[in-house]
């Protein structure tokens, strides 16, 4: 957009000073005087001044005074951001810059018409419905943003025209996604939900998962966050699962690919022995196709690729990622994850042997699939039942190696590139509450979403004419439909009974309205109706609390906090199961049965009465949703909120995110005098033992998982993060995300000081 240019004998200081205090009259506690002057030099010198050119100066210099002490400098920077944007959407638009917002229903007009947003809203909604409910749209909303909030939101998910330019604000992206999600509610209905959904949504009570904040009401994108498919052991059934990871990776899609079904190098192909190549080369393409299929230009793709400890190439996977050795042998930038019975776990304590085998040869020569069983309960089970007979069997080949090496492997290559993640298959697949219908072999790119999987097996292929006709045996291909309570903002303002149905519901509708274009992962996503509401903001909350995270009231608070997320969550569901119908496979789930209930111990605590009147709900009505809870990494929707991430402790309370050409200040939310002790024990610093008992208590309200990181130094003794993992598994933890390690400057960290 072309800009005016202001020439500095037109523009005196006392217009300056006029514009200055405008933007910081809300902050009587800040004094602008030295602001004031450094803005005055610096228009002083120059020969000329465009109104973009006077606004980075001004936003520029408010964050130079961003400090622990002076975090409103943030909010006043974003109020200069937004008043750019009011100007330019309104220039774009065609209204006076001083309504802020313009016409909502001609904006839909406008960005239909250039083929922008979706015609869906226009066709399902009459004009004077779009009319009266763009009157809910509340401007002093947009003053909950700090500038680094704001800037994310505009410069990632506020839409624009083909060119870039602004037509879109803040306000009018929550009410689109209102908008656009409740379109196929009843009528009579349709007004009050828009109005609920845009509630949460702009007071920041809640986020949306990044791809429903980029597309939902747009006409291209879908609304999912991530995938997981599983790979069948045939070279058509590979191929084609890469053609689909790019398929989602195209449209914006994170990818969890299992491929422990794949035979191992040195494998037989059609009975010729040591043909395979294993699984390495069909992961250096999956590594080709992250790099080279982006996210609608946004990003590149990203694809976590996860395989059994107990696979014959599990030694050259744990290499992948190293910078050293063959670079034949290396993927650097695919994620990798390792599915970790507890039996391995058991001899890694030990110090036992573990066996490799080849999973083709497994199932030729004793007529099964390991993978396709866990031990049912703590110490036993079909698993090791079956893996004893692998070992057993002299007519199976195999490798023993020391447990604790191939472990040692593992943190060797966290400590280097962050990870595999660790994902505990057993733990997993007990707590699974629809095992009466799969079996769950993975996770997915952030090591939260466990749900039922199976491969998608092409079986015939025929001609009819000039056309070729293929069939597949459609499998369960795992959809992520994420969302998240701001839990900073939401628990002290005391809206989680009035916030949870409507994020129910949203998520639930995702699942109707999305557009994906790998069949069977629509297929899954109607059969299971699978969401994942999560939460971020739990340093936040603790400081605000005044709890330290090193604490037991810091558990405790984990633990009743979410038993009533997961309580308010599951009446949602079955609410709307009433409403809607229950998920197709409910029938013989553990929702149906009760054993959810009893076995998470809700029928016996302190909520039992409430946890019961639930239980008969939903064995009445059932449950409108297969899979609930999951919490989710959320580091860009948790800044755009002003809030802290997912369960994470705090990088620093104060620190410089380095930009390209300037410095971009981050302050802990909240952070005070009264907070700051709280802050003060950050991520590198805090005991992480803690964090594992505070996961340790909420993981048993979440029925999927929890992306738990480890910050650990990068000098940490390989005993002091063996026993962290140690403690993560034996406290029921489903999943461990990164290991983030860091260098040398900074605090000494007690806990791993021995």
């Amino acid at each position: 957009m072309a800009t005016t240019t202001l020439e500095h004998e037109g523009i005196n200081q006392k217009e300056l000073a006029a514009i200055i205090d405008q933007m910081t009259n809300p902050f009587p506690a800040i004094d602008t005087t030295e602001y004031k002057e450094k803005i005055f030099r610096s228009v002083e010198f120059k020969k000329n001044i465009n109104s973009d050119q006077l606004t980075k100066l001004f936003i520029t210099t408010a964050l130079e005074n961003v400090d622990e002490a002076n975090r409103a400098w943030s909010y006043i920077a974003a109020r200069f951001y937004l008043d750019q944007l009011y100007k330019k959407a309104s220039k774009n638009r065609g209204y006076p810059a001083e309504q802020k917002y313009g016409d909502y229903y001609h904006l839909q007009k406008i960005l239909v018409d250039k083929g922008i947003y979706s015609p869906k809203i226009l066709e399902k909604y009459t004009k004077q419905e779009i009319m009266e409910l763009a009157k809910i749209i509340e401007p002093e909303r947009d003053f909950l943003f700090d500038y680094i909030g704001l800037h994310t939101l505009a410069t990632r998910y506020l839409v624009t025209d083909h060119e870039k330019n602004t037509y879109e604000l803040p306000q009018e992206r929550w009410l689109t996604i209102a908008l656009f999600l409740m379109q196929d509610e009843p009528k009579e209905l349709r007004s009050v939900l828009v109005r609920e959904a845009y509630w949460a949504l702009s007071n920041l009570y809640m986020t949306v998962a990044t791809p429903t904040l980029a597309n939902a009401g747009l006409s291209y994108g879908q609304l999912s966050s991530c995938f997981i498919d599983t790979v069948e052991d045939s070279l058509i059934d590979i191929y084609n699962s890469n053609t689909d990871v790019a398929r989602l990776s195209k449209s914006g899609g994170g990818i969890g690919v299992y491929i422990g079904k794949v035979r191992s190098r040195g494998s037989s192909i059609k009975g010729f022995k040591g043909a395979s190549s294993g699984v390495i080369p069909w992961i250096k393409q999956l590594n080709n196709t992250a790099v080279s299929v982006d996210q609608l230009g946004r990003r590149k793709g990203a694809v976590a690729v996860y395989l059994d400890v107990w696979h014959a190439d599990i030694l050259s996977f744990l290499d992948l990622k190293l910078n050293n050795g063959d670079e034949r042998q290396r993927a650097h930038d695919i994620f990798i994850g390792v599915c970790i019975p507890d039996l391995f776990m058991e001899q890694v304590e030990k110090r036992g042997d573990w066996y490799l085998f080849d999973p083709l040869e497994v199932e030729k020569v004793m007529g099964f699939r390991m993978e396709d069983f866990y031990d049912e309960k703590k110490g036993e089970g079909s698993f090791r039942k079956k893996y004893f007979q692998c070992v057993e069997n002299d007519a199976l080949s195999k490798t023993k190696v020391p447990a604790i090496q191939i472990m040692i492997r593992m943190m060797k290559s966290q400590l280097e590139t962050g990870t595999p993640f660790m994902f505990y298959r057993d733990e997993v697949n007990r707590k699974n509450p629809n095992k009466h219908a799969g079996m769950i072999y993975s996770s997915n790119l952030c090591t939260e979403i466990m749900q039922n999987m199976s491969p998608t097996v092409q079986y015939n292929e025929t001609i009819d004419g000039d056309t070729i006709i293929t069939y597949k045996k459609v499998g369960d291909m795992v959809v992520c439909n994420l969302s998240s309570v701001n839990l900073g903002k939401a628990v002290p303002d005391d809206v989680l009974d009035r916030l949870i149905p409507i994020q129910v519901r949203m998520l639930d509708n995702v699942i109707d309205l999305n557009t994906i274009e790998v069949k069977q992962a629509t297929a899954t996503n109607k059969k299971y109706r699978s969401i994942g509401l999560g939460t971020f903001g739990w340093h936040h909350l603790l400081a605000l609390k005044g709890i330290h995270w090193e604490s037991d009231e810091a558990v405790q608070l984990a633990d009743q906090l979410y038993e009533k997320i997961a309580m308010l969550t599951i009446k949602a569901s079955a609410d709307l199961a009433k409403e809607k119908g229950a998920y197709p496979l409910f029938e013989g789930s553990d929702w149906q049965t009760g054993a959810y209930f009893q076995d998470r111990g809700y029928l016996t605590g302190d909520n039992a009465g409430k946890w019961n009147d639930i239980m008969l709900n939903v064995k009445k009505y059932g449950i409108r949703n297969g899979y609930l809870m999951a919490v989710a990494p959320n580091s860009s929707t948790s800044v755009i909120a002003g809030s802290t991430a997912s369960i994470d402790p705090i990088f620093k309370p104060f620190y410089y995110e380095e930009k390209k050409d300037y410095k971009l200040p981050v302050v802990a939310p909240d952070l005070d005098h009264r907070t700051y002790d709280i802050y003060r024990r950050s991520a590198y610093i805090v005991d992480q033992r803690w964090s594992i008992k505070q996961n340790a208590a909420r993981t048993r309200h979440i029925d999927q998982s929890i992306s738990f990181n480890f910050y650990v130094p990068h000098t940490i003794k390989a005993q002091i993060l063996l026993d962290l993992h140690l403690q993560a598994w034996k406290s029921g933890l489903k999943s461990t995300y990164y290991v983030r390690s860091t260098a040398t400057d900074i605090e000494e960290c007690e806990w791993c000081a021995s």
